[in-house]
């Protein structure tokens, strides 16, 4: 074969949308859903820790805050980092951080230990699970790239489906510790050996292209890259102090309803499954109506739902709101991921992204820990429900304003380009 046909060959082998493109996804998904273990594992030992360590809700629930907080700076240092040296450093650096970190977790003599080993390892280490991954299939994708992005992030929530289960066997059968330990090494085994996988980057070509494409479409919204940058941050701090609430207290609601945890355990899984359900519809219908749009429709059903959660708290009545609130909430937090990619610079992405998810994770670790401090004061959630419906108006205020002014733009923004071998 001449030489110019094989590197014509090669470079159509890695192009946006190619065969390569789709297994990046499906790794990255895999990837996602190991990391993103730090998110859900301390919710489902809430209970126990409040017990473990004779604290009151709000206490217990501090493990989970600066896990968020963690996560959230793991989120912007990691994709910083996907950035200037590829997806492969990110990846391998998070199996080793929640390796350590669960380990640390599982020797914990304190509430204060076991918060702080969330908050500097655990946490961390699930950043690389989310925004490095989202915003790195961006720049796979050209006609699918808001299905991409979304499938990407449903990592997190089908983390949500599985982890809560093993853990929650876990707890029956070996407690939390040996839970702890064995839930590090299954992220060591996985992430690591996988890392090298990702260490392919985008075109220089592809990226500059995007880049174009992005900034034409600022100039149409009318708003600089940091006024958007910050309305999006705080649109995304707030849809999350709302969502925060069925995700964070559901499993400790249900036990202070007298149905158990592990009925608790089984609601949040589904409505983890249905976020996913969510997730990858509003990727299709992201592709066709744009970003803004999804996000003020999700936005607004997630309102609904936590208005449903004020009426309704019989048994079955709370599997069906959950299954409502995971079916509506699911796609909200990655429109935020492809709003930045139609309106902020390409390169930046993975540190764009970061921030942005970020400010969605400090809206979760907030929403999560006011939830409690709000059960603490009433001696009932029907307050903290309230609370999450107010922060929910605030956030599909900015969407809508924000949809309004946005002018319809093509959905396909990245010109066809090879992928450069590093």
């Amino acid at each position: 074969m001449p030489q110019d046909a094989h590197h014509d060959a090669h470079a159509r082998r890695y192009e946006p949308d190619s065969p390569y493109a789709w297994l990046r996804l499906a790794v990255a998904l895999l990837i996602g859903t190991v990391a993103c273990v730090g998110s859900w594992s301390v919710v489902v030992v809430l209970p126990a820790m409040q017990g473990e360590f004779e604290t009151l809700r709000s206490g217990a629930s501090l493990p989970y805050t600066l896990a968020m907080l963690g996560y959230g700076v793991g989120n912007i240092a990691m994709g910083r980092i996907a950035d200037r040296y590829g997806l492969m450093v990110p990846v391998a650096a998070g199996g080793l951080l929640l390796g350590a970190g669960y380990a640390a977790a599982a020797m914990s003599q304190s509430l204060w230990q076991f918060a702080l080993a969330h908050g500097l390892l655990i946490g961390l280490g699930t950043g690389a699970g989310f925004s490095p991954l989202i915003s790195d299939l961006s720049h796979w994708f050209r006609r699918h790239r808001g299905l991409a992005v979304v499938v990407g992030a449903s990592g997190s929530y089908l983390a949500g489906v599985v982890w809560p289960q093993i853990i929650t066997w876990g707890l029956a059968t070996h407690g939390w510790r040996a839970t702890h330990v064995g839930i590090g090494i299954v992220a060591m085994a996985i992430m690591l050996p996988l890392a090298p996988f990702f260490r392919r980057s985008p075109a220089a070509a592809t990226l500059a292209a995007a880049d174009a494409s992005s900034a034409g479409a600022r100039g149409d919204l009318g708003l600089s890259a940091g006024q958007l940058q910050l309305l999006l941050c705080v649109a995304g701090f707030a849809c999350c102090v709302a969502m925060a609430m069925p995700q964070v207290h559901i499993v400790a609601y249900c036990g202070d309803l007298g149905y158990g945890v592990a009925r608790g355990a089984e609601m949040l899984s589904l409505m983890m499954a249905l976020g996913i359900v969510s997730r990858i519809g509003s990727g299709f219908i992201a592709d066709r109506i744009g970003g803004a749009a999804t996000l003020a429709i999700g936005s607004l059903m997630q309102g609904v739902a936590l208005f449903l959660y004020l009426w309704f708290d019989g048994l079955q009545s709370l599997y069906v709101v959950s299954a409502i609130f995971g079916l509506f909430q699911g796609g909200i937090v990655p429109m935020y991921a492809v709003i930045t990619r139609e309106y902020l610079p390409a390169r930046q992405a993975g540190m764009r992204i970061g921030v942005v998810m970020s400010m969605t994770i400090l809206g979760m670790a907030a929403g999560g820990y006011l939830s409690g401090v709000i059960f603490d004061y009433f001696g009932s959630y029907r307050i903290a429900f309230l609370h999450g419906l107010a922060w929910n108006f605030v956030n599909l205020t900015i969407v809508c304003w924000l949809m309004l002014r946005a002018r319809p733009r093509p959905s396909v923004a990245l010109a066809s380009g090879p992928a450069a071998t590093p």
